[in-house]
């Protein structure tokens, strides 16, 4: 029989990952690919080189528990620097159910917030968690026109079983949620006329 053992979030360390943590990237790997056949929809399959590449770059979030792999989450920017999106969010099975997936969207959504303040952040998901998620950190639903149209970033989805619908509706449309968040400066600037406005109030 299973133990279902507790974990709270002090359990865990939620960091931005470097070089040093390159041993864990072919697990990261694994983690990803497993995930999308669990789901039978679309994460883009990555290769540990990449993963290392955005550890190296500061682009990345890594949890541990202790010394195990909990859970990761990477940055890429696109659109010349105009879009920002928190890609490959995965949790270690042994750690699902806990809150961590929220807590490492959280701390990839505010460093790349901090690291690209112009940049819009945007995702595509099929998973309500994630939706949830999302919609709490402050993302809206939006369709694919107002995402980043970077090539490159569609390219991303040729791994996903789905890629043929994604085709067939020239991109855009396709059974991923597309969603959107402000930038950093936007949201300053919409705060900030929050505090005139009450201020003449």
């Amino acid at each position: 029989m299973k133990v279902d053992i507790y974990f709270d979030m002090e359990t865990f360390k939620i960091i931005i990952a470097n070089e040093q943590h390159f041993k864990y990237a072919e697990p990261i790997c694994q983690l990803i690919e497993a995930s999308a056949q669990q789901r039978g929809t679309g994460i883009a399959k990555r290769k540990p080189e990449y993963v290392k590449q955005k550890m190296a770059n500061g682009n990345a979030i890594i949890a541990l528990c202790g010394e195990e792999l909990a859970g990761f989450c990477y940055i890429e920017v696109w659109s010349h620097g105009r879009y920002v999106a928190n890609s490959g969010l995965i949790v270690n099975p042994n750690y699902r159910k806990k809150g961590l997936a929220k807590k490492i969207k959280e701390k990839a959504f505010n460093h790349a917030r901090d690291s690209y303040p112009k940049a819009r952040v945007f995702g595509i998901t099929t998973s309500l968690a994630v939706m949830k998620i999302n919609s709490d950190l402050g993302y809206r639903p939006v369709t694919f026109s107002e995402l980043t149209q970077d090539e490159a970033f569609w390219k991303g989805c040729q791994s996903c079983p789905n890629y043929d619908i994604l085709l067939r509706n020239q991109a855009k449309l396709c059974l991923c949620t597309g969603m959107l968040a402000p930038s950093k400066e936007e949201s300053m600037k919409v705060d900030l006329s929050h505090t005139i406005i009450n201020k003449k109030e």
